[in-house]
């Protein structure tokens, strides 16, 4: 009885092979540590472990995303809270030394201390499927560019019957076409063996390319059942969508704010000022992979929304620079995915513009071509599968400014 009244935290350096633990208690007192091993067994000897010491208050772990995922996911079973601990600072590494005990006893006084406080990816749902597809699909997609370098290389100093033959055609021409001939002769003759490893590489980058369409139609599926509202933003597609699902994870809510967002993805204004000068940058932290993603956003935005042209117009006026003008338009779209990812809002319903449109006589085409716009993305936004309301309104107003015409 006298155990369950003290409240004790525990760290865990993990590995591997094994996970080495250290109880605390509240005032920062090592109880014990002991190193069990990374497998079923060993996780519930960890939880039998931490808990014989006293109420467990919170768990400090390090890799949450790697040797201790499976842990991870095991603690928050037993409804334990499990925070994500840094790397320790190298500096005091050096002068205390380093070993596991010591660095699962520094997991534990940091949870202790409050400089941890992350609550790491749940890694059990559909965001982490999304992960996995991502890394097949990144290394699919690097393997097929090393192939089709890889063919015209070997162009380059091919025969010149070879050479003639290929070199001008167009990359998917050019797969397509090594891909189908028939290549015979004897391995000492070098246009033959050429042609062979031409025929082989284009069969590679062939099966690679449905490999990257398979994973490509997977990551859709997934979308479309978990976050369909997602995609409604404009220039948010199918790649942009999945990479910055798999920032925030499967449990969205460990984000406290839009601003903790901003952060992890890596357009947090932080200040860079000095001396006379007074300026703010975004901060170069945060998931780079989120902010690529963020990057592709703002650069559909800059030529196809009108709402973000009038934005660039009016900060272009003020002086501001291209690459200044693009920091902040960063922002504000984080805002607008984070509030879209947090509190799903469908696409409006447009319907009524194509029922006026049918009624006056006019083709999507001519409204694509009054509005400057692709008549699938005009189609798109009459079935409410965008989120366009500049758009929208242009088009809504354009059709009454043109009744007398139909």
């Amino acid at each position: 009885m006298a155990n369950e009244a003290i409240k004790v935290i525990a760290g865990i350096d993990t590995h591997a092979d094994t996970h080495h633990v250290a109880v605390i208690n509240e005032h920062g007192k090592p109880l014990a540590d002991k190193e069990f091993l990374a497998v079923g067994s060993g996780y519930r000897k960890i939880i039998d472990f931490i808990t014989s010491y006293g109420t467990v208050t919170a768990v400090g772990v390090e890799g949450t995303g790697s040797y201790g995922a499976e842990l991870s996911r095991t603690l928050r079973g037993e409804g334990l809270t499990v925070l994500e601990v840094n790397r320790p600072n190298r500096a005091a590494r050096r002068l205390r030394g380093k070993s596991d005990p010591l660095d699962a006893y520094e997991a534990a006084k940091s949870v202790l201390d409050g400089r941890t406080t992350s609550v790491p990816k749940a890694k059990d749902g559909p965001v982490e499927c999304l992960r996995i597809l991502r890394a097949g699909r990144a290394s699919a997609l690097k393997a097929r560019t090393a192939a089709i370098n890889q063919i015209k290389g070997l162009l380059v100093s091919a025969p010149d019957k070879l050479r003639a033959k290929y070199r001008a055609m167009a990359t998917s021409a050019l797969i397509t076409a090594l891909q189908r001939t028939r290549p015979s002769g004897h391995t000492a003759d070098p246009e033959y063996v050429t042609l062979l490893t031409l025929k082989t590489l284009a069969t590679r980058c062939q099966s690679l390319a449905a490999e990257i369409a398979a994973a490509d139609a997977a990551l859709q599926e997934i979308i479309d059942a978990y976050a369909p509202m997602l995609c409604d933003l404009p220039g948010v597609g199918t790649d942009v969508a999945s990479q910055l699902l798999v920032t925030v994870g499967d449990n969205p809510e460990r984000l406290g704010n839009e601003a903790q967002f901003a952060s992890l993805v890596g357009v947090a204004p932080v200040p860079a000022s000095s001396g006379k000068t007074t300026r703010h940058r975004l901060s170069r932290g945060g998931d780079r992979n989120a902010n690529h993603a963020l990057y592709q956003v703002v650069l559909v935005r800059m030529a196809s929304c009108q709402r973000t042209k009038e934005y660039v117009a009016k900060r272009t006026a003020e002086g501001k620079s291209k690459r200044e003008i693009m920091r902040c338009l960063k922002r504000y779209a984080a805002r607008e995915i984070y509030r879209q990812i947090t509190n799903p809002q469908p696409a409006p319903d447009n319907s009524d513009l194509r029922r006026t449109r049918i009624t006056r006589g006019c083709t999507i085409a001519g409204v694509a071509r009054e509005l400057g716009q692709w008549p699938s993305k005009i189609s798109l936004l009459e079935r409410g599968l965008i989120r366009n309301d500049t758009l929208a309104a242009s088009y809504r107003q354009w059709l009454m400014d043109n009744t007398s015409r139909f």
